[in-house]
Order: structure tokens, then sequence, then C-alpha cells
């Protein structure tokens, strides 16, 4: 077998291992939030002393040039219901972190990741992989972390055909929900023509959705523990308007459901550091970020001056509150401000955000792109960061808002619930702009508010900027957490948190 390999003899026992199991990873693949924390979260858990891995497909969009990194370990064969596949196990290390990648050029040589009509039997086929790959390394997790419907089916698949075989016995499944809506949901056909499985399965208790099967059920229903992105949206969840429909089995599986926050990873997301702004800047000299809101208003055609600059990096969804941006907009433009909109999504909403930078050229900005580059400039310019959400897991875009001292104005739901707090919080954690209920006035008097308190308590906006540029939201908290429940899991630590 290839040099990387460690013995398990030579590991130390009481050492955790770890393997995440994710249909994406930052910088390999990243669509959104799961990307980002693939990307992030294993890194954190190395520093705090786990052996944590990763698995997810070798999709033809990984860059040539990590391609060709890769490492060819192994080929072997994958039972997708009646048919064995092709499976080349390749490798290797990225930022100190093991990546194996699952090769397939029938399921994953093609544009894109997701929205195939195949979308079932591609991750049929991912999820018994990562069970069939494991006696093929001298790594042999003592958890497997699985991560949205992609991976719902390997906690099924491991409780109800893997288990009971020596080698597999003494693993534990861990199953996190990054956003409900997306579940996984197809015909009942395929429980037997892909997982090869009976009928007797398609029940509340197992994989049954409405007369089809769900794979997001088959994470909740058969995962050891259950956690998602942040507290408030575990809590959220198991209610009706939330729960997506499954907040009935959600409930019943409460004991074993736990909200542990995502963190950013500030070696990314630095402004002190970033290459991609014009001036660095931190919280102890906060003013010098006065000079990328200066350069993002030539760049962008704006008039240079100093009024609260808005900014929103989005999909332009539902979701994501553009409904709310919709009812209020002329308001908002007519209050002395400018705007900045990133973002792609519905046509109604890209086309009202163009007809607002027509009509207002000195005011408003939208550009219909997502840059990476320009994304991060404009948190370095802005003011002010909007996030209305009808709903949000956990959220990204506040938390880098808030590291780069552009103060978030949030509806309290989900993680900008657990994150952002009015700045007249009475705990003293104010950091930002929040409001209740998702409704448009009710949004546009709390932006109404901060732009009065920028444009009339300079000293005092200074030092709600500071305080938002020193909360800590990076992932050590959040690893600390999920080690601890690795360890309670596994029984290394008999610790009251299950």
């Amino acid at each position: 077998m290839a040099e990387h390999k460690i013995s398990e003899r030579d590991e130390v026992s009481n050492v955790l291992k770890v393997l995440f199991a994710a249909s994406e990873a930052a910088p390999f693949i990243k669509t959104g939030g799961l990307g980002d924390v693939i990307g992030s979260l294993p890194k954190a858990l190395k520093r705090e002393n786990v052996d944590v891995r990763v698995v997810m497909p070798k999709y033809q969009e990984i860059s040539p040039g990590i391609q060709e990194k890769m490492q060819w370990q192994e080929s072997i064969y994958v039972p997708v219901g009646w048919r064995n596949q092709f499976c080349g196990l390749e490798y290797m290390v990225y930022e100190g972190i093991p990546f194996y990648f699952l090769d397939n050029k029938y399921y994953y040589n093609r544009p894109g990741y997701y929205g195939y009509p195949d979308d079932g039997e591609r991750y049929a086929f991912f999820s018994r992989a990562v069970l069939e790959m494991l006696p093929f390394f001298d790594f042999q997790p003592d958890v497997i972390h699985c991560h949205d419907w992609q991976t719902g089916m390997v906690p099924a698949l491991h409780k109800i055909a893997y288990q009971q075989k020596p080698y597999y016995q003494n693993m534990k499944t861990m199953f996190t929900i990054h956003n409900l809506r997306y579940q996984g949901v197809f015909p009942p056909e395929v429980l037997r023509e892909l997982f090869n499985l009976g009928h007797e399965h398609l029940t509340r208790e197992g994989l049954e959705f409405h007369g089809n099967m769900s794979y997001m059920k088959g994470g909740i229903n058969y995962a050891d523990l259950i956690t998602t992105v942040s507290p408030t949206y575990a809590q959220e969840i198991q209610t009706p308007y939330y729960g997506e429909q499954l907040d009935g089995l959600l409930r019943s599986h409460n004991q074993k459901l736990r909200g542990v926050l995502n963190g950013l990873d500030y070696e990314e997301y630095n402004p002190e550091t970033d290459p991609l702004i014009p001036q660095t800047y931190s919280a102890a000299n906060p003013e010098k970020k006065m000079a990328n809101k200066k350069w993002l208003q030539e760049h962008l055609g704006l008039p240079v001056k100093q009024v609260p600059l808005i900014a929103m990096i989005t999909r332009l969804v539902p979701q994501k509150g553009l409904d709310l941006v919709q009812h209020v907009l002329d308001e908002i433009m007519e209050m002395d401000v400018q705007l900045v909109i990133i973002g792609t999504g519905d046509h109604q909403y890209e086309q009202m955000l163009q007809h607002a930078a027509h009509r207002h050229p000195d005011k408003c900005s939208v550009q219909l792109k997502f840059d990476n580059h320009l994304a991060r400039q404009v948190y370095a310019a802005s003011d002010l960061f909007l996030m209305p959400s009808q709903f949000e897991p956990c959220g990204l875009g506040q938390l880098i808002a808030l590291r780069y001292g552009s103060l978030p104005v949030v509806r309290e739901t989900g993680g900008l619930k657990d994150t952002v707090f009015h700045h007249r919080h009475p705990s003293g954690k104010g950091n930002g702009f929040t409001f209740a209920n998702y409704n448009a006035h009710e949004m546009l008097g709390v932006i109404q508010e901060a732009v009065t308190l920028y444009l009339s308590d300079p000293p005092g906006w200074q030092q709600l900027v500071k305080h938002a540029m020193t909360c800590d939201y990076s992932w050590d908290q959040s690893a600390n957490t999920y080690k601890e429940l690795y360890e309670v899991m596994t029984l290394k630590n008999r610790s009251p948190l299950l």
C-alpha cells in the first residue's frame, strides 16, 4: 500500500479517528456553506488532536492542478443494487488534512454537482462507496461524520447492512443537517434498485416519506447522533414552520439532536492580512477601513461621500429575504445611503434590482454575478451588511461581516440569532442590528435606526465596529464541542453531554 499509510498498531489508542463524508469541500468544490464547513472544520479538529480525514466525490470540475496531485491508491467495485460499479480510490493531503476522492467517470465526470435526474443513484453510489472503501486503508474511524442528504444513507446502510460485520461494529455515525429544506427524496423503487433493501424499511421509523424514500430520513433515523449548524436552528426545525414536514420526526429524536454553531476560518478571513482588499486594517485601527470604502465607491462609479454603505452579498432567492427588500426598496433609496448588492438568483429579483440601479445610479450598484474578490472588497468597504433571511441554519455572511467591521442587520432566526445581537442588547453583547418578525417595515425601521446612529454618533459607531470585530466566531470553540460529542459517542469520555 502507499507510503502515507499509518499502521493502526502505531497509533495512540485514545486518539479519536473521524472520517468526514461530504459531497463538497473548499477549496476543491464549493456551492455554499457546506463546502466552507468541510474545508475549515477539519483543520480546527486537528488542532484538538483529532485524526480527521475527508472523503468526497472526484468531480470533473476539480481543477486539473489539484487532480494532478492526487495519488491513486486502489480500484474497487461498489454494489449499487444488482450492479457492481467501478470506484477509484485517490488520495492527497491538503493543508495537513488527508482527503480521499472517489472516482467514477459515469457519475462525476460531468459539469456541475447537483440537479441531475440520476442524483439518487450518484449519491447512493457515494454512500455505499464510503463504507466499502474503509478496509482498504489503515484508517479505521471511530466516527463517520456525514453531512446533508447526499450522505444520509451512510448511517442507514451502516446500521442495516454493515454494523454486524466485525470491522464496522464499533463505528458510530453522526449526521449533520446543514439545510433541512434539501432532503434527497426519490421514488420508493430506489430502495431495492440502488440499495438492494426491502420494503420493510419504508416506514416512518425507516426511510419512507409521503410515499417516497428520503435520504435525509436515513441520516435522522439511523445516525447515532444528529447535529445541526446552530443551537437556534436545532430548536426551530422541531416546529412546523421550519421543520419542512420533518418536525415531528425531529421532536421524536430530540434526545440525540444537538445544535453546534458553525465557525469562520479566521486565517482565510482576516482584514489584517487579506490580500484581496486595497487596505488592510484591524479592530485597533478601524479608521483605515475608510480607504476601502473610497476605493469601492470609485470602482463601482458611486459618488465618494461619507454616507452609510449598505451591502448584500447573497443568493437572490426568497429564503434570503429578497421579498422584504422588494417591498421597501424605494423607502431605502430615499434615505441618505448607498446600496451595493452582489449575487445571482431568481429572475424577478435580478430584474427588480437592475431597475433600482437604473433609477438610482448615484446610490445603488448591483452586480449580478458572484465574484469572490469583489465580495471581499465589499465586506471590507461596507458599513452595514443586510441579511434579512426567512430562515438561516447558520449563515456565513454575517460572520464575515462582523470580522470585517460591517455591522450586520439581520432577522432573528437560526444562526443569525445566535451570532448577532442588537446594539442595545442588555447583555452588552451588542454587535449589530436585529429584528424579530419577517416583516418588511420592521426591517426598514431597524435600517433607519442604524443609519441614524451612523450619522448622529460617529464615536459610538466606531466603538460598535470595534466590538463587532473583536467577537470570536472562529472554529475553535465549536471544534472542541464536536470533539466532546465524538468522545461521548465512542465512550472515550463519559461526559454528561448526551
